[in-house]
């Protein structure tokens, strides 16, 4: 009997990558707005509820398309996603050529957010199959395409509405990013059962520590430590929006910086999102995952306690962008952490359920902020009231890593005793 060729993990990886560059495409809204705003005569306001829309429905399909993605496997799942999303950017071009904003909603907002729902988590648990002994450098890669995907396409954006008019442009984009789903979805696949890459077969070089479970996603609902990661990402989420949606105002109000300046910074906040996420996960691999969420939010409590307080500007932009690192950090390293707290069985799945948070997150972090800055007058008090969500959430992690080790501590001693 022939045997398969094992495919590479690496080109794995990158087809991972592909996806999550594609789709994280959505972060380049900003760039749209104006020029579609104007065709619609509309408010821009009008105009960001089909980004509203779109996160929205990534987080209810990660969420409920959980459990498909893992029976149909990452190459149907994933040829789907660039479908739904290819569809979606497609179908906002014939929107704009139509001047309706009934169907612009309809294909950016929800067909195209389903294909960001799909797109995310399908090449997540994969990954992790792939690479058991480095869990958050894998997902932290795919996960940092997402974040940097607005560096890229936003000037790609630009450079097309200029060139061939909105609608137009809209119809290259969606063949484009179709085309780059579609091709990584042809390669990824899932390893073969059992699999473990070389060297790191057992009694030879370093060893993989065992998960703590392997269970499905129903199980996962029944543990405490499902509802720690999700509280713990519902605050490190909506926290990180506030900030990164406040972030113009909060340097012109504090630094004394130009709308034109404070733009730029808004820029590089986006490459340390970026950079956070292949970072922080990376290290992740080596300090523990709950290790990692606790300094997250240790040093955020304080971040977030001293930021409206630092008047000299270098100071300020480095605590500003370490916040933004660690956002985009708690990101890239939950699918390691969910596979070393569930296993691999329903990955995806358990994923997407995580997600949900996301989409709740979005909506209450900015008008967390926006309320009691409105109240009080005051962005000490403001980044006040998130400091303290920050106490909540340390608490929080300080439970999940007591839980992880005790564990942990079990599954020794019944090692021991096999």
């Amino acid at each position: 009997m022939k045997t398969q060729k094992l495919k590479n993990r690496w080109l794995i990886a990158a087809s991972a990558v592909g996806i999550h560059i594609s789709i994280g495409s959505v972060y380049a809204y900003s760039v749209m707005t104006n020029p579609v705003k104007d065709i619609f005569d509309v408010d821009g306001s009008v105009i960001k509820w089909a980004f509203k829309i779109a996160i929205l429905l990534l987080g209810l399909s990660a969420a409920f398309l959980g459990r498909w993605v893992e029976k149909v496997g990452p190459r149907v799942s994933g040829t789907t996603a660039g479908l739904f999303y290819g569809i979606g950017i497609l179908g906002s071009g014939l929107a704009v050529q139509l001047e309706s904003l009934t169907l612009f909603y309809l294909c950016y907002g929800v067909i195209g957010g389903i294909g960001l729902g799909l797109g995310y988590i399908t090449p997540v648990s994969t990954l992790v199959k792939w690479f058991p002994d480095r869990r958050g450098l894998a997902t932290g890669m795919a996960i940092m395409g997402f974040g940097f995907a607005a560096l890229i396409f936003g000037p790609v954006m630009q450079s097309l509405f200029d060139a061939v008019g909105v609608s137009n442009a809209f119809y290259i984009l969606g063949a484009i990013y179709m085309i780059l789903i579609l091709s990584s979805a042809r390669y990824i696949e899932r390893p073969p059962e059992g699999y473990l890459p070389e060297g790191f077969k057992p009694g030879e070089g370093k060893k993989i520590k065992a998960d703590i479970s392997n269970i499905s996603a129903n199980e996962s609902l029944r543990t405490p430590r499902f509802y720690y990661i999700w509280i713990m990402m519902f605050i490190n989420i909506a926290c990180g929006i506030a900030i990164i949606s406040a972030a113009s105002p909060m340097m012109q109000e504090k630094l004394n910086y130009t709308p034109m300046e404070a733009a730029a910074i808004v820029g590089l906040i986006g490459v340390f999102n970026g950079l956070g996420r292949i970072m922080w996960s990376s290290l992740s691999d080596y300090l523990g995952r709950a290790n990692t969420y606790i300094i997250f939010f240790a040093f955020q409590i304080l971040a977030f306690f001293l930021l409206p307080k630092i008047s000299m500007e270098l100071v300020f932009l480095v605590v500003l962008f370490t916040v933004i690192t660690m956002y985009g950090g708690g990101f890239a390293t939950l699918p390691a952490f969910l596979g070393d707290l569930f296993g691999t069985k329903q990955l995806g799945a358990i994923h997407g359920m995580v997600l949900a948070a996301w989409g709740l997150a979005g909506v209450v972090g900015p008008t967390i902020y926006d309320v009691v800055k409105n109240a009080t007058g005051s962005l000490d008090n403001t980044l006040e009231v998130f400091a303290g969500l920050f106490v909540i959430a340390l608490i929080i992690s300080l439970l999940m890593k007591r839980s992880v080790v005790k564990a942990y501590k079990k599954i020794d001693k019944s090692l021991e005793f096999a």
